[in-house]
């Protein structure tokens, strides 16, 4: 702990309810308040985890340190109890709880930081913990449900691709060999299925490498400002995939943009954060946008409606919060429908993925039945 002289030790410990049995001086911090858990980041079930347990026990009415002594002692997560012991040492030291957090920006997000910063100058952080833990549950189930209901889909798509991949490189080489012994004229669909095949035998390692160059590529550009702008863009445009795209990020605006405000960090800062975690270069443009307008004395539904990207309904509402001055219970209930239409959303766009996977297959199997049946006819009417 950081102090001129003793008694303001024994002071900042007694403010703590802590009882000092021996004060030393220091050199400088040791060697385990250096603690560094380099860019891991840490699983989100394992914050909630720990933002509940500390919820409770402030609420209890035990100091925060002993309170990060006990959670680093019992997190199971490795990268998460390094950070809460590097918290610990750190608020021990002297520092604020946020400033310690603001040392580990891969485990704590600006969110989290900032609304802790606001509990600490108010003095409920047992409230704004919970409603952080109540945030990030919510979060979780939600890409839990989305996560769940695309799982199907693509494990139909992925091992289909497989089986055609084994097809076209061991069983239709096999009927070739079988047809140019014969000296069957082939059809011209049986004709281009073969050179498929071939073509996927001889270069299936290019196809590999261009697919790979592609991805990696497109990683690199989406890396640069202008490519993940552009590339954002485009996620939006995509039919029902771009809708989707918007609504979960709308979902995510009003529930973190009202919980921050709800907290009690300023409307500036929390637009500010709320750009930075929405994921979106676009959204993220048209509420930066929104910041600067607000600084010349704009009202807050006005940009959000000339941007074009929200619906009429999300700025109806946040002009209706302004006005009422119940703007954070506005943006939660954006939110709660906004969770709603998106979950929708994915289980309608489920239910469609579905029978156009089995038409998709239906047709790849009737095409490659036709090809390769149609020789087999001829050389049986050539036999007869």
């Amino acid at each position: 702990m950081e102090a001129d002289n003793e008694q303001l030790v024994l002071a900042k410990l007694r403010d703590q309810s802590l009882h000092c049995t021996e004060i030393k001086k220091a050199g400088g911090l040791s060697k385990a308040g250096q603690i560094s858990i380099g860019r891991k980041k840490v699983k989100q079930k394992s914050i909630v985890v720990f933002s509940r347990q500390f919820a409770t026990m402030i609420d209890a009415g035990i100091p925060i340190l002993r309170c990060l002594d006990i959670l680093g002692g019992q997190m199971k997560d490795p990268v998460m109890k390094e950070a809460v012991q590097a918290v610990t040492l750190d608020v021990k030291s002297g520092l604020s709880l946020n400033e310690a957090m603001l040392k580990h920006p891969h485990v704590f997000s600006k969110l989290y930081i900032n609304m802790i910063r606001a509990a600490e100058i108010g003095g409920i952080l047992d409230t704004i913990l919970d409603r952080l833990a109540s945030f990030l549950e919510y979060e979780q189930e939600i890409r839990g449900k989305i996560k769940g209901a695309m799982m199907y889909p693509i494990l139909v798509l992925i091992f289909s691709q497989l089986m055609l991949f084994v097809l076209f490189s061991f069983v239709l080489p096999k009927f070739k060999e079988i047809f140019d012994g014969m000296e069957v004229e082939l059809p011209t669909t049986t004709a281009t299925l073969f050179k498929m095949g071939d073509f996927m035998q001889a270069f299936w390692w290019l196809i590999l490498l261009i697919l790979g160059g592609i991805w990696f590529g497109l990683k690199a550009w989406g890396k640069t400002p202008k490519g993940r702008y552009r590339i954002d863009y485009f996620k939006l445009k995509i039919p029902v995939v771009g809708e989707l795209a918007l609504k979960m990020s709308i979902a995510r605006f009003s529930r973190t943009f009202g919980t921050l405000i709800n907290s009690g960090v300023p409307m500036l800062r929390s637009l500010e954060i709320v750009g930075e975690t929405l994921g979106n270069a676009v959204l993220a443009e048209a509420i930066e946008n929104t910041r600067v307008s607000i600084k010349e004395g704009q009202k807050l539904s006005q940009p959000f409606f000339q941007s074009g990207l929200f619906p009429n309904m999300v700025t109806t509402m946040i002009d209706i919060g302004e006005e009422s001055g119940r703007l954070s219970e506005m943006l939660v209930k954006i939110g709660d429908f906004y969770d709603q239409e998106v979950e929708a959303t994915v289980k309608g766009l489920t239910s469609m993925i579905e029978p156009m996977l089995i038409i998709f297959l239906g047709v790849v199997v009737g095409f490659i039945a036709i090809s390769i049946m149609t020789p087999v006819f001829k050389l049986v009417n050539s036999v007869k």
